[in-house]
């Protein structure tokens, strides 16, 4: 069965549900979420999309997203989502939200009011494979060298929150 997502106007206002795959394909604006996870070193937790990915596969991105379910606090789908990628729980926060629009060489588009939210963990994850193949730690100033000399490696969102907001991602 097929997820709805949220519709929201720019106010981050609900305006009703809509399947995932339809607004991916309307380009329509709805609410997602992007949870970023640093260690006691600082470092930020990526982890590479699997490779069946409808889009952006194999590509390296922040720690876990996805979109919140009807009735559920972004804090809420944040957790939840951390589990079902990476398999561990932690607290998490939430820093800033902003509107992106990518569009994708496959005709889906991603329009998103995304709240992004940070986290510490120092243990091992226990990565699902249906959703992630890869996962490394990067220190923040490695991370934006890297996707300057190779922005294809990574994903549209990853690379707009990262240059938008680099100063906003810290753990606190």
């Amino acid at each position: 069965m097929e997820e709805n997502v949220i519709l929201v106007d720019e106010q981050d206002n609900q305006l009703g549900l809509m399947p995932k795959m339809e607004a991916h394909e309307k380009a329509v604006l709805h609410r997602a979420f992007s949870v970023f996870i640093f260690n006691n070193k600082g470092e930020l937790m990526l982890q590479q999309r699997a490779a069946h990915k409808y889009h952006s596969p194999l590509l390296w991105t922040n720690t876990c997203c996805s979109h919140q379910r009807d009735g559920e606090s972004n804090i809420e789908a944040g957790k939840r989502r951390l589990v079902e990628e990476m398999g561990f729980e932690t607290n998490l926060k939430e820093v800033f939200s902003f509107i992106y629009k990518a569009p994708f060489d496959n005709g889906l588009t991603e329009h998103e009011l995304d709240h992004v939210m940070v986290g510490n963990f120092d243990g091992l994850p226990k990565v699902n494979p249906e959703e992630v193949a890869s996962y490394k730690w990067m220190r923040l100033d490695a991370i934006k060298e890297d996707i300057e000399l190779h922005p294809n490696l990574y994903t549209a969102w990853f690379k707009i929150i990262f240059k938008e907001s680099y100063s906003k991602l810290t753990y606190a």
